[in-house]
Order: structure tokens, then sequence, then C-alpha cells
């Protein structure tokens, strides 16, 4: 890839991504979010495409790619909808840490029916009294024979109740991030339960619920790497899902901004197009700028993953924080272009208001993303 530029490859996958949420997600995307209906039959037409298991090895059935092609995939399904996008984007996150760090009888268990999302996956850190502070998590388990026995509760998981697979950390030591251990665990695990499904301000597409586990017992072979290996595996998780949840937030504002130019060549006011006022044509044009800005910087942090480079995860931090600021902001000056029609729910910009909300919350809040970056700049200048 040249620096600035993408190559016939990275076109055709992103425009196959375009097309589908053209087609298959945006037509519904405003009565899915009334309904809260949780389309899973067109994400798995998405999986058919190759967007199940986008950076999953090809011997399991992934499509092998790079997460920067997953940053382009993410943003193309965001304009369609983000909440579908979003989810893909967790699903994809949670089989990754499968491939990256189980043994190859796990791989080849899970990871075929992830990729066709026959299986969907949910990823299990925040608790209801450990959000930011995940080190302090508390959902226990303990070893019996060969299973461990988990008591605890997870809290805002995405998919819960619908997925098949949770890959979710607990602990299994030490207080601390030393003691916490990676599980996969099954949907139909005995002790497993979930909470009812959060009444939200946006991501009304897909379910979120709490996981309880009530003395559910998990064989110790459904460990993902060693015992306490496993707030390093989640948060290698975090490192990609921040970039793709921060392309979601670009194709979430590229929507809006699209649909503020359309608005704007068609209603008039004092007797001129909206777009042929000076001041929203400045509007218009920052709105642009900042995006490009922020896509530029998702592109960078993705191909810095890709390359393993010693400031890959500063750069995630650094392209969450500032993509999904940039895209809630654009969004909502979108709003604000349309006028009264904006808070209509019918134009579709509200949703999207609302969806790209919760982008500067999860993944790690976009405080975390300023901490993150600020101790890895002391660090470095010690």
């Amino acid at each position: 890839m040249s620096q600035f530029s993408l190559n016939e490859d990275q076109l055709a996958v992103r425009d196959m991504a375009r097309d589908f949420a053209a087609d298959r997600i945006a037509p519904h995307a405003l009565k899915w979010d009334e309904e809260k209906f949780f389309p899973v039959d067109v994400m798995r037409e998405a999986a058919a495409l190759g967007m199940g298991g986008i950076y999953i090895r090809e011997d399991v059935g992934g499509s092998g790619l790079k997460r920067f092609d997953a940053a382009l995939i993410f943003e193309a399904l965001a304009r369609g909808c983000p909440t579908v996008s979003a989810f893909i984007s967790i699903h994809n996150m949670a089989s990754w840490m499968i491939d990256a760090y189980g043994n190859d009888e796990q791989r080849k268990k899970w990871l075929p029916r992830l990729c066709t999302m026959e299986l969907l996956a949910s990823y299990c850190l925040t608790e209801p009294g450990s959000g930011s502070d995940a080190a302090a998590l508390r959902t226990r388990a303990a070893v019996d024979g060969d299973h461990y026995v988990l008591n605890g509760q997870k809290q805002f998981i995405s998919g819960a109740g619908q997925s098949g697979l949770y890959v979710v950390m607990v602990r299994t030591g030490e207080d601390g991030p030393r003691g916490i251990s990676t599980l996969v665990i099954e949907g139909d695990t005995p002790g497993l339960s979930f909470g009812a499904n959060e009444r939200k301000m946006g991501w009304n597409a897909q379910p979120t619920r709490a996981v309880i586990f009530d003395n559910a017992r998990v064989p110790v072979a459904n460990r993902l790497g060693d015992e306490g290996a496993g707030f390093k595996i989640a948060m290698a998780g975090l490192d990609g899902g921040r970039i793709n949840i921060a392309a979601c937030s670009l194709g979430g504002a590229q929507s809006a901004l699209d649909k503020s130019l359309a608005y704007m060549r068609e209603r008039k006011a004092f007797g001129k197009r909206l777009d042929e006022f000076q001041a929203l044509q400045f509007r218009l044009a920052d709105m642009a700028t900042e995006l490009e800005a922020a896509r530029t910087f998702v592109w960078r942090a993705a191909a810095a993953l890709d390359r393993h480079d010693v400031d890959a995860t500063m750069l995630c931090a650094m392209a969450k924080r500032f993509g999904t600021d940039v895209g809630f902001e654009v969004a909502n000056q979108a709003l604000q272009l349309h006028g009264g029609y904006g808070y209509l729910s019918e134009y579709g910009i509200e949703k999207i208001v609302r969806d790209l909300r919760v982008h500067q919350i999860l993944e790690g809040t976009n405080e975390i993303m300023r901490l993150i970056v600020a101790r890895k700049l002391i660090e470095g200048n010690r």
C-alpha cells in the first residue's frame, strides 16, 4: 500500500462492503433501530462474503486480510448502519483472540463456524464494578478437577443471549492484571444466564445484556493461553477493536455528511439553497476536512498494527479517541444543518448521532485513550 492511496484489491474490498451496506443494511436500518431487531441473517450474508472472519487465518475459513482492510470494511458497513457494523467488529475481535491465542484444537473447533457467523461471538471484559479499571474485575474461576467453576457477572455485553460463544476474562489468581485468564464459554453452558435487554440511547439493532455465571462449569481446555495471560490477551484484542470502532464512527459520520449535502441542495431559505450560504459552506468544508484527517489517522494506526510497530498500541488509542470524537461531532453538526428535520427519526440523522455517541465510551473510554497515550509519551522520555 502506498501511504495515501488504496490499491486495486483494497478498493475492491471497500466497494464490496459499501455495496452490501447500501443494498442489504441501509434500507432497513431505521426499522431495525425502532423495533430493536438483531439482523442475524443479514450478518450471515455478510459473512458469506468474507466479513465474519476478516483477519482470521484461511486454514479455518477466515479471509486472511489485514487490519487495514478491516478498517475499510467497517467504515463501509457503517455507512449503512453503525450498530450492525460495530457488532460485526466485536464478533471479529473475539474470533481473532481465539485465532491468535488458541491452540489448534480450539481453532478448529470454533473458528469455522465463527467465520460463517453460524456462531456469533461476544467479548466479555466489563463488569458492574469495573469498566475503565478493567484489571479490577471480580468474576472468579476456581479449578475443580478438569473444569473451572465460574461465579460473577459481566455488564454491557453486545450480543449477549444471542451469541453462541463468549470470550470471557476471569480471575484465576491474585488481584490485578496478572491474576486474569481468558476462557471461551459456550452459550448453552449450565449456570450461564443473561440479564434483560438494556434500554439504550442507541445501538438498538444489537442486544446488550448482562452475562451472569452461577457455578458455571467450563472445561480447563477452553482456556486461551496460560493462566494469568488473560489481561494481555484482552488488551491485544482491544488494539484492533479500537481501530474498528473508529472506522465505524467514520462511516456513520460520512453517511450523515452525505445526507446533509443532499438536503442542502434541496432546501431553500431566504430565496437561496442552503448550500449557497457561505457560512454553511464553511461548516461543510470543516466537517469534510475533520473526517479526512481522522480517516488518515485510522489508516496509519491500522497499518502500524499490521506491521506490529512498537508504537501501535499508542497509535490505536490516538486513532480511537480522535476518530470517535470527530465522528460524533460531524454527525451532530449534520443534525444541526438539517434544522428541525434532523431531529425527526425518518431522516436518519438522529439515529446516527445516537449510535455514534457510545463509540466515545466503549473499547475504552476516550479518557482512558488519553491516559494510554500520556503514559507512552512519559515512558518514552525517561
